[in-house]
């Protein structure tokens, strides 16, 4: 029996790490996505490049990694809006109407997760 219930234990452990690895990635893909873009991450009216909008994301991630389940939950805490005014943050990229970051971000997401499947 105890066995059993070590091996069931292992086999959930295995399972929740490797989501966990996943979903790191994933995290991790979507940063060096901020940090890289020649588009412009504005915040509360302030602009900012690629390489200080991941560092503002990086914090809030940090901040709220405990909470963070998945990517979306990632994009949701720590890539959305400002906790201080609950303004969205907004994506401005050349020949492109702005768009919300959050949709920025997920449509990102889908893409690197197809990348993924085909391979």
């Amino acid at each position: 029996m105890i066995k059993i219930l070590f091996s069931t234990l292992l086999l959930l452990t295995s399972t929740f790490s490797a989501a966990d690895s996943h979903t790191n990635k994933e995290i991790m893909h979507l940063l060096d996505f901020v940090e890289k873009t020649e588009c412009i991450y504005n915040r509360n009216g302030t602009e900012h490049n690629g390489v200080e909008a991941r560092q503002h994301i990086q914090k809030k991630y940090d901040y709220y990694r405990d909470d963070i389940n998945s990517a979306q939950d990632f994009i949701a805490y720590s890539a959305t809006k400002s906790l201080i005014s609950g303004k969205k943050y907004t994506i401005i990229c050349v020949d492109q109407k702005v768009q919300f970051s959050v949709d920025w971000l997920n449509s990102e997401l889908k893409k690197y997760r197809l990348q993924l499947l085909e391979k």
